[in-house]
């Protein structure tokens, strides 16, 4: 392994750091220059001090090997997560050291978990940056290196690779040199369109960008303590749900639909699973809280319901309604969706809709083998058959995931955090979603967990997010590479 080389390649992810460390700066000069500018201003400097000398002392080299686009992959978003924190920490005020941690890595993963207890207390430049770290981690790290990145055809294809879901993958069908295009062009697009509808209905700029950052990022940042709920707009809040959905779907199919193709997303049967589950669970919710007096309007309760079930299911983590007081139906509903989440080649984490859609092909599968034991029984997706292989990956991660939710639990319960609490924080975590069930709910923070959880904890929020197996495979050595 050649670690000079692995270095040249992160010093370009500090360059974009830096970047948008400087917007921000620059959205602290528009806000009137506060208290918040000299700390981005030399957080901009220092990481960009940092990113330039590997630059120009490294020697550019041909292309890196599995391994080593591995090892920078993880690097990368451990590095961005540590410089993450500069702008924080220098402002001070709620952010020590554990908390700017937790705050920098919940953004960058798009965990949208948040420590702080007055966020519109915050100067604009750094609820900016807040939610710029959301917009990088949305599209992911070396995705927005390879904007600029200025290596071998192999190289990209590689990290490419490496930084997109491996069933996203299998589904986008599109050419390596593509792919890159396809889903910055649609992130890109869907966060504009969304920015000029919020401004429509009456959010001010400095909030609509902020809001499209967070909704089209699967994050949940927002620059309101209510959250969603401090607009008090139904158009705001209906707009936010519809854009929910799309960003949880697969880049490939949306940008399939947008080019010509719209019967792609109706064809797809993952698509097809994610909006049944949604709507399946938006009528339970729904009809859970009239039922048990939470709402006596019945548009109050739809709307809410479908907010919040987009809110987990898509991994945004916004809030119009405090879920915590909600019946435990609803509640049970909002812990499934926390674990399934949204589709791969989307901006969410989770276990991914794609496998539960697979898990639930295999239990049938299963079931017609027990009715005809002589039968040949292959797990299908509409037409397809679904090779085993994929199969078997699907069940391996489904359980690996569960196995690490409930370590989690294990621990924050030797913390005297309660079950329900502790069981939907690690849940959250791990699927990048934000907002757990109980102590943490939809509208409160994560201010009150022990430093120690809030040092230690973020490695769940990059698990997640980085799919659990890259941060695992740093650890193994491949006498091959």
């Amino acid at each position: 392994m050649r670690p000079g080389l692995i270095v040249r390649y992160i010093s370009f992810v500090l360059l974009i750091n830096a970047t948008f460390m400087l917007l921000s700066a620059l959205v602290s000069i528009f806000d009137g220059i506060g208290s918040d500018f000299f700390p981005l201003l030399l957080s901009a400097f220092i990481t960009f001090t940092v990113g330039c000398f590997p630059f120009i002392f490294v020697p550019k080299n041909p292309s890196l090997n599995n391994r080593e686009i591995n090892v920078f992959v993880v690097l990368a978003w451990l590095i961005s997560c540590v410089f993450g924190i500069l702008p924080y920490v220098l402002w001070g005020g709620e952010f020590d050291v554990a908390n700017a941690w937790f705050e920098s890595v919940s953004g960058f993963t798009t965990t949208g978990a948040t420590i702080l207890n007055d966020i519109e207390n915050i100067p604009h430049g750094l609820l900016f940056w807040r939610s710029a770290t959301h917009y990088i981690g949305g599209i992911g790290i070396v995705m927005f290196a390879l904007l600029v990145l200025q290596s071998q055809y192999t190289t990209q294809v590689r990290l490419t690779h490496a930084e997109v879901s491996l069933l996203a993958k299998e589904n986008f069908h599109f050419k390596a040199q593509q792919l890159l295009r396809v889903i910055i062009s649609v992130y890109i697009g869907i966060t504009a369109v969304l920015t000029a509808l919020l401004m429509l209905f009456g959010m001010n700029l400095f909030d609509a960008i902020n809001h499209a950052f967070s909704t089209v990022a699967t994050g949940g940042f927002s620059t309101k303590n209510a959250s969603i709920a401090s607009f008090n707009s139904i158009p705001i809040g209906i707009t936010i749900i519809i854009f929910m959905i799309i960003s949880g779907m697969h880049f490939g199919v949306i940008y399939s639909t947008i080019t010509g193709r719209p019967k792609t997303m109706f064809k797809s049967p993952v698509i097809k699973f994610y909006l049944t589950t949604m709507g399946a669970g938006t009528v339970i919710v729904t009809i859970s809280l009239l039922t048990n007096g939470n709402y006596s309007d019945f548009f109050d309760a739809v709307y809410h319901s479908a907010f919040q079930v987009a809110a987990i299911a898509s991994t945004s983590g916004f809030a119009t309604a405090d879920s915590t007081g909600w019946h435990p139906v609803a509640i049970c509903v909002l812990i499934y969706f926390s674990a399934q989440c949204a589709c791969a080649g989307s901006t969410s984490g989770g276990i991914k809709v794609d496998r539960i859609y697979i898990l639930w092909r295999s239990i049938v599968a299963q079931l017609k083998m027990r009715q005809h034991p002589n039968a040949v029984v292959s797990v299908r997706s509409a037409n397809n058959v679904i090779d085993s292989g994929r199969v078997s990956s699907a069940m391996t991660y489904i359980l690996l995931y569960l196995f690490i939710v409930f370590a989690a639990t294990f621990i924050m319960s030797m913390f005297n955090i309660d079950l329900l609490s502790g069981f939907t924080t690690s849940l959250s975590f791990m699927g990048n979603v934000g907002p757990g069930i109980g102590q943490y709910g939809s509208l409160g923070n994560y201010a009150a967990l022990p430093d120690s959880i809030k040092l230690t904890y973020p490695i769940f929020m990059l698990l997640g997010r980085l799919e659990i197996y890259a941060l695992f495979l740093l650890f193994l050595h491949d006498r091959h590479q």
